[in-house]
């Protein structure tokens, strides 16, 4: 099982680049950087691929909206090349208010855009052909009656330093998961409970394997939570901090009927708790809905408390097939995020 964590640099990116090289040190074997609306997120991967040398570097995701795919594609290459062969791509869907609010970008077909995505992805990387794709959401060259006419098949001038990037696909919905399971590297899934996951997605894996490539290897997975190791009430309560999160993400990522992480909560089977939190969050009472959270999913979705329990959820993590335990130290007295990723690369 390796050891990954998500970027944090609500402190300063700098800072939080600093801190990625004395996690590398201690054994971190992977760094997402995330983009949502932020920076974006090749400038910053760029940054970490020449800052380290060892951890790998993954994307954590880049919107299937806001870039062509051939764009994509060169852009993986490029990071890849620049940390000799230490890139993940990962790829999503985002959200209708980030993709159509903030982009201007209609959110359409995103399975099928997905497919493509990757489709082209690999054909680029591999270089054996001039770029042809003619799709539903993607025609490259473009047709000559919707341009000037003048387009022409190419081949990406820079050799990429590999044919094959692992691509990663963050899926929440059956049919994202199946797809994920079918044709993707690695599979990034969100707010994930261990002993309830094959309930929710053990049907949509098993189809999608179904369908899969025998030269794509076994399906990785990224799961896991806040990381704290300790005794006493003072680290279960770090539990607590995780409540604005899970209320943002169930009561507020999304409309009514538009929240992929509500209809998951509503899966895992908190129906009640799920409808009420939604209510409360787009009343604006932000406050009363983060109360709403059930202190169960809380414990689910964490790894705080003492080593022999943490090295219970661990368990459970590699029980349900994650490949990646992802952490996010939370350092208390007299330890740094370093020697928690120490600690639990010890207990895997």
């Amino acid at each position: 099982m390796k050891i990954s964590t998500m970027l944090s640099y609500t402190g300063g990116f700098s800072q939080a680049a600093r801190d990625v090289l004395d996690m590398e040190k201690a054994g971190l074997d992977l760094v997402w950087v995330a983009e949502a609306y932020g920076f974006d997120s090749p400038s910053l991967m760029g940054y970490l691929a020449a800052l380290t040398n060892t951890v790998q570097i993954g994307a954590a995701i880049l919107p299937l909206y806001t870039r062509t795919p051939t764009l994509i594609a060169m852009t993986a290459a490029g990071i890849d090349a620049l940390s000799n062969g230490r890139f993940h791509l990962g790829l999503g869907a985002s959200g209708p208010q980030v993709i159509e609010g903030f982009h201007g970008v209609p959110y359409k077909d995103p399975l099928g855009r997905t497919r493509e995505i990757v489709e082209i992805c690999r054909d680029v990387w591999r270089r054996e052909a001039p770029l042809v794709h003619q799709g539903k959401n993607f025609t490259v060259p473009l047709r000559p009656e919707e341009g000037t006419g003048l387009g022409k098949a190419l081949k990406i001038i820079a050799h990429p330093l590999r044919s094959e990037i692992p691509i990663w696909i963050a899926a929440l919905g059956e049919r994202n998961v199946q797809l994920s399971a079918e044709i993707a590297d690695g599979w990034i899934p969100f707010l994930f409970i261990p002993e309830r996951a094959n309930e929710v997605w053990g049907s949509a894996l098993a189809a999608g394997k179904a369908q899969r490539s025998s030269s794509r290897g076994e399906l990785m997975i990224t799961a896991g939570g806040p990381l704290a190791i300790g005794e006493g009430e003072d680290i279960v309560a770090l539990r607590e901090l995780q409540r604005s999160t899970v209320a943002l993400y169930v009561g507020g990522m999304g409309a009514k009927g538009k929240n992929f992480y509500n209809e998951l909560a509503i899966r895992y089977g908190y129906e009640r708790e799920a409808a009420l939190i939604q209510d409360l969050y787009l009343a604006g009472k932000k406050r009363e809905a983060e109360a709403a959270v059930p202190a169960e999913f809380l414990e689910l979705t964490t790894l705080l408390g003492p080593r022999n329990y943490v090295a219970e959820r661990i368990a459970a993590f590699k029980e349900a097939g994650v490949t990646h335990l992802q952490v996010l130290p939370i350092p208390q007295t007299g330890h740094s995020a370093a020697s928690l990723i120490e600690m639990v690369k010890s207990m895997t």
